[in-house]
């Protein structure tokens, strides 16, 4: 099989943001079901980090040279056999595990989506993990019309996404966050809370009536214990965190369950006015160390993207 050489950023040792590095990388001509795509864009998530640093090395060990990044946007280049529905030249959006910072990627098929003319490419690279994630989430969570749910890191990745889906669902949403954040969340439709000590008396005053359900963006000890402290349904209360999940046995451990539908059904939501991307910053692939530094201080507000 043909392949192509292409950048991406790789790295060949766990350690801090400068063990990444740009190199070049065979990628391979589609097989059967597949399609290659020119990235436009990808998305930087808080979990890209853990990978590299070696703390996730327990669930999700490298295999060195190792590459990152869950997420993209970009052209269709070239097209297997037996592929329906994709052409080259198609504008997408997609989802491959540990790929996407780079030039170019080989993918099934079925995980694109058709990218909105109007979309800018930063946001269309940093919809599709986060995004999923969100809606995944907020379905093993129950939640939906008449919900009181309270949603911590409101304001960064996965929670600015959750936030959003929980509205569309017509539930009423607590978000925590800095008060830098709070004119930010009220704009999305929260009511926001500050997070610190005291958090969940504060939580208790702006919600009277209860908490049905707890989603954790934050993994942080006080999230835990507010969740725990008011929501009656353990079912009820989960986290995307691993970490957090593995500390407090008691909160689930919620993960996502990635599809072009799924997909698809965000970008319905983006087109009609319902889901909007927010992008903090944008990096070029020989500044991925910077976007790590960046993802590592725990206060992005939306998305961290990297172009080619």
């Amino acid at each position: 099989m043909s392949k192509a050489v292409r950048k991406a950023v790789v790295f060949t040792e766990y350690g801090g943001p400068d063990v990444l590095h740009v190199a070049g990388i065979d990628v391979p001509e589609p097989a059967a079901g597949q399609v290659r795509v020119r990235i436009k864009a990808a998305g930087v998530q808080p979990v890209d980090a853990l990978f590299r640093s070696g703390a996730a090395a327990r669930w999700l060990p490298a295999a060195f040279p190792q590459q990152l990044g869950n997420e993209f946007a970009g052209v269709i280049e070239s097209v297997g056999p037996a592929v329906a529905g994709s052409s080259l030249g198609d504008e997408v959006i997609g989802f491959q595990p540990n790929s996407c910072y780079a030039e170019a990627v080989t993918v099934p098929a079925d995980h694109l989506a058709a990218k909105p003319a109007a979309m800018p490419w930063p946001e269309a690279g940093v919809l599709s993990a986060s995004g999923q994630t969100a809606s995944t989430a907020l379905e093993d969570l129950g939640v939906g019309p008449g919900d009181t749910v309270l949603i911590h890191a409101a304001a960064g990745g996965v929670g600015t996404f959750a936030v959003q889906l929980a509205v569309a669902a017509g539930a009423t949403v607590l978000g925590t966050a800095s008060e830098r954040n709070h004119p930010f969340l009220r704009d999305l439709g929260a009511i926001p809370v500050t997070y610190g000590e005291g958090l969940t008396e504060r939580i208790r005053a702006a919600a009277p009536g209860g908490v049905d359900a707890s989603l954790d963006a934050a993994g942080t000890p006080e999230a835990a214990a507010a969740a725990l402290a008011l929501v009656a349904d353990p079912h009820r209360i989960g986290t995307t965190v691993p970490r957090a999940a593995m500390a407090e046995p008691r909160i689930r451990s919620l993960s996502t369950r990635r599809s072009a539908q799924r997909l698809a059904a965000l970008v319905a939501l983006y087109e009609a006015g319902s889901l909007k991307i927010f992008i903090d910053r944008t990096y070029r692939l020989h500044e991925a160390a910077d976007a790590h530094r960046a993802i590592e201080t725990g206060h992005v507000r939306g998305k961290i993207a990297i172009v080619p």
